[in-house]
């Protein structure tokens, strides 16, 4: 009997979860870039006092690329499983697809950069809070068995 390569729930789950932030990441990314002064999003740039920053085009092009591009990037490859070798080089984790592994850098990445934002600026908003599960989340949704499975290298 052939095995179904139909995707589970949760790994669908996952792809929606990385176009989300990916969507954030982008939309958050481009503000600062085009407004490094924080105006866009009423972020004061005094907020930045404490960092090595002047003002918020570093983040925003931290953000747009790790935080945006590589999610997109990722979740993309997740749907698709393009079989790219070199994207192997990426891969930590020589029994898994590479974007599985790419989804877990994510996850880490998103939890560090929130992290990092409340110890340098300090915690302000909700949207900190909620970023950072959602870190857990995409972690938590990547460590599922049945995602785990589903992105299992097959030995040829």
């Amino acid at each position: 009997m052939k095995k179904s390569s139909r995707k589970p729930f949760a790994v669908i789950l996952l792809i929606i979860l990385l176009v989300f932030q990916s969507i954030s990441g982008l939309f958050g990314g481009i503000q600062f870039i085009l407004a490094p002064s924080g105006d866009f999003i009423q972020m004061p740039i005094i907020s930045l006092a404490h960092t090595p920053f002047s003002d918020f085009t570093i983040p925003g092009l931290i953000l747009f690329l790790l935080l945006g591009v590589f999610p997109g990037f990722t979740a993309y490859c997740l749907a698709s499983k393009p079989a790219w070798k070199w994207a192997d080089k990426l891969n930590l984790y020589e029994n898994r697809y590479f974007a599985w592994a790419c989804s877990v850098y994510i996850a880490v990445m998103l939890f560090t950069w929130i992290t990092v934002e409340i110890q340098m600026i300090g915690y302000g908003h909700f949207i900190q809070t909620f970023y950072a599960f959602l870190g857990i989340f995409i972690l938590v949704t990547a460590l599922l068995p049945g995602v785990m499975a589903f992105y299992e290298k097959k030995a040829d």
